[in-house]
């Protein structure tokens, strides 16, 4: 049975089992203004869909304010086509237009691709495969894979590989292909997830999958064959904008821990032994252990940078208890947000607190070395205090990691009882 790891987390992943009569998979194609395109899409949508899918499905036309034809299109095609529905919105934005009939759909996968078909629809059942077998959570196309074949412009190539770029410069993305209009997500998961994005514009996608990696979702990828639609009405100059802009907001909120993304967790697996603690066996410390070298090493490159630039205004003692002082504020931050995966401002306080006495315990070995340094005699030159003070933090570094791990960020651990009732 599937057990919860926290408050509001979402189950084990499971397969999905189709209910007779029920749609498995709901695709939706936002439009606006799209009259000469709409049917053929549909059209060729549903042919593909019906020959190659083998569940049911549902196509959901999302009309955003079309001032054209579009509207007598999308209702003709939804009385004429057995399993499309048409969906009339009166505001623009593509995110906002998934976010409402994802929201109101009923089936357990939900999708989403552009009305000019630029992706090859084969792509389609490898992309909600694992979705469907309890495999991932989300699933995109890439036009980035060595394997894609794409056919555009040096323009749009350039733009999109660019964008791509920028996110992993700042928003540490992993993924791929952020803006591939061609993306599918589990139900369970989209409840969860789409109230954290605020974006109902071109940023909705990117938005949605950082969320997604950030919280640790299972985001799987497909390479796909795109050929660019020379008539695209899409302005690039103010989507670029409004993306910088999005980049900005969600890199700030991730930053100071503002988004609540526990409430996507997902346990490891449907075996026993992932859901429990075995015995004597710590849990995460490998990838603990590396995150605090690397704050470690960045800490010190910080702290020595300090201290050089006080020992310039002040004696040995001062300048090292300054510098450590203000590197220990920032190691206890990025220990608590990178290697121990505390996130939001509760107990934030405490923890600097408590970071704060382990900085004593380091600044007494340091003190202690400047000291014994001074009583051997004589004016040593700065390299060997240098020397000395990297040596004593070499020496601290193993007590400090044992202290954040026992006493200031310790392992929550469920209660027996309950994963045991849970289990039955």
């Amino acid at each position: 049975m599937a057990i919860d790891t926290s408050p509001g987390a979402l189950p084990v992943r499971a397969p999905l089992a189709p209910v007779p009569g029920e749609p498995v998979l709901d695709v939706v194609i936002p439009v606006f203004n799209e009259e000469k395109d709409l049917g053929p899409c549909v059209r060729r949508l549903h042919e593909h869909l019906t020959r190659t899918f083998p569940y049911p499905f549902r196509i959901t036309i999302a009309d955003n304010a079309s001032t054209d034809r579009t509207p007598e299109v999308a209702a003709w095609l939804a009385a004429s086509v057995a399993g499309v529905r048409n969906t009339r919105l009166e505001e623009k934005g593509r995110g906002r237009a998934l976010r409402t009939v994802w929201g109101d759909s009923e089936a357990p996968v939900l999708a989403y691709m552009d009305v000019d078909l630029s992706t090859d629809l084969n792509a389609l059942l490898p992309l909600v495969a694992p979705l469907i077998s309890g495999h991932s959570d989300l699933a995109i196309g890439t036009r980035l894979a060595p394997s894609s074949r794409v056919v555009r412009g040096a323009k749009r190539e350039f733009i999109s590989r660019a964008y791509n770029l920028l996110l992993r410069s700042s928003l540490s993305a992993r993924f791929s292909d952020a803006q591939c209009g061609f993306k599918a997500i589990r139900r369970e998961v989209a409840e969860r997830l789409l109230p954290l994005v605020e974006d109902s514009g071109w940023f909705f996608d990117t938005e949605l999958l950082v969320l997604a990696e950030r919280a640790g979702l299972r985001i799987h990828e497909v390479p796909v064959d795109w050929v660019d639609d020379p008539d695209s009405t899409v302005h690039i100059a103010r989507t670029a904008a409004e993306d910088l802009k999005g980049v900005w907001r969600v890199g700030r909120a991730l930053a100071v821990g503002a988004l609540p993304l526990d409430r996507l967790a997902r346990p490891f697996g449907d075996d026993p032994r992932d859901r429990t603690a075995l015995p004597g066996v710590p849990r995460g410390l490998a990838r603990q252990l590396l995150g605090f070298c690397v704050v470690g090493v960045l800490s010190t490159l910080l702290y020595l940078l300090l201290y050089s630039a006080a020992r310039t205004v002040a004696g040995p003692q001062l300048a090292n208890a300054a510098a450590l002082l203000l590197s220990a504020v920032a190691n206890t931050a990025a220990n608590r947000r990178l290697t121990f995966g505390v996130r939001g401002r509760d107990r934030a306080v405490r923890h600097q607190a408590q970071g704060l006495v382990v900085f004593a315990i380091g600044l007494a070995l340091t003190s202690g070395s400047l000291a014994a340094l001074a009583a051997a005699g004589g004016r040593p030159p700065h390299s060997t205090e240098l020397a000395v003070l990297v040596t004593a933090n070499l020496a601290a570094t193993v007590l400090r990691f044992l202290l954040f791990r026992a006493w200031v960020f310790p392992e929550r651990r469920a209660n027996p009882a309950h994963t045991k009732d849970t289990l039955r």
